[in-house]
């Protein structure tokens, strides 16, 4: 029975976008190449178009997918949609360059297109930013599915860009993505990225990517695929909803939720820095600074800055020991579960 948190070897993802020096720097780690600008931490879920690229595996060299499917209770206390499923996906990203804009569908979408009862809300906690660097998130005004449809296939990237929310990001805002949202990273942004667990992206802007027109609707075809765009106004009041703001090296509440309370159902992440408990069931960690311990009911492990760790549930409720500062990842309050006993 799996009750001790495991310590994960580094997991960077070949992308087609530049980035991961950042990553690096904070793991401490090396990159082998300048196009590696995500981590899936603790991943139980792979690329989309290649099933051996993704998944975590501990410093032992063990698969986390497979331990958390040989032990779901212990490893998820119940939940999950399928073997090895944690109910979610956490990543540091590294944008050396502008990501495309592009939206993920819906779990209303995905389970009546792609057979998956997640989709792909998601969020992002900025750890850091050059100056001037910003988001782009849903549109400013309401946009004709015709002329999306339309810039989409004359790649007229600055078109859609017009039309978006341009927000500038500093360090320790915490934004919330939702399902259906157009959206794209700009340059020199770094951060962790909580999200469901599965690699759904439609891509409205493919042209700045290694990818093209047939790889860009998730083998749909965008007459089906664009239905899980929202061409609404994503008005200013909207908008202010979807950010929190928490200064993330200023003395901290020894846990402190950093993301608004709409992410709740789909996933959460915590500062956590001594004295701060964490309530059981799986998590996702990441050490920002400092050394120290976790302490649960089968004992402790420590921890330094740049460790990354999968918390099974079975460690029971835990707590932070020790001059260290980590961000913890969990799944939401309405993530699936499967259907009959999970072990």
């Amino acid at each position: 029975m799996s009750t001790r948190p495991v310590h994960l070897r580094p997991n960077l993802v070949e992308h087609f976008y530049a980035g991961g020096a950042r990553i690096a720097a904070l793991r401490g780690i090396e990159t082998t190449s300048p196009r590696q600008p995500e981590e899936w931490l603790a991943a139980t879920v792979s690329r989309v178009d290649d099933p051996d690229q993704g998944l975590a595996r501990t410093v032992e060299g063990d698969v986390l997918r497979d331990l958390v499917a040989a032990d779901p209770r212990a490893w998820t206390g119940g939940l999950g949609a399928w073997d090895g499923d944690t109910g979610l996906l956490l990543k540091l990203l590294d944008a050396g360059q502008r990501l495309p804009v592009h939206v993920h569908p819906d779990r209303a979408f995905a389970a009546s297109h792609l057979e998956c009862p997640y989709g792909k809300t998601e969020s992002w906690l900025v750890l850091g930013a050059e100056r001037d660097a910003a988001v782009y998130l849903g549109w400013s005004t309401d946009v004709d599915p015709v002329d999306v449809a339309k810039a989409r296939d004359a790649q007229d990237s600055e078109w859609m860009l017009g039309r978006m929310h341009r927000v500038p990001v500093r360090r320790g805002d915490g934004i919330l993505v939702p399902a259906g949202t157009a959206h794209a990273i700009g340059e020199g942004v770094f951060v962790a990225e909580a999200q469901e667990p599965t690699d759904f992206s439609i891509l409205l802007e493919w042209s700045v990517t290694t990818s093209g027109r047939d790889d860009s609707h998730l083998g749909l075809g965008f007459d089906v695929a664009m239905q899980a765009l929202d061409h609404a106004e994503t008005p200013a009041r909207r908008l202010e909803e979807l950010i929190a703001h928490h200064d993330l090296d200023a003395p901290t509440a020894p846990a402190t939720s950093l993301l608004p309370a709409e992410a709740d159902p789909f996933f959460r992440i915590d500062l956590v820095a001594d004295g701060g408990q964490v309530g059981d069931g799986f998590a996702a960690l990441v050490v920002l600074a400092g050394e120290g311990r976790l302490r649960g009911g089968s004992g402790t492990v420590d921890v330094r800055a740049g460790d990354a760790l999968a918390v099974p549930a079975a460690f029971g409720t835990w707590r932070v020991e020790g001059d260290v500062r980590l961000l913890a990842a969990r799944p939401g309050t309405e993530t699936p579960r499967r259907e009959g006993p999970r072990g």
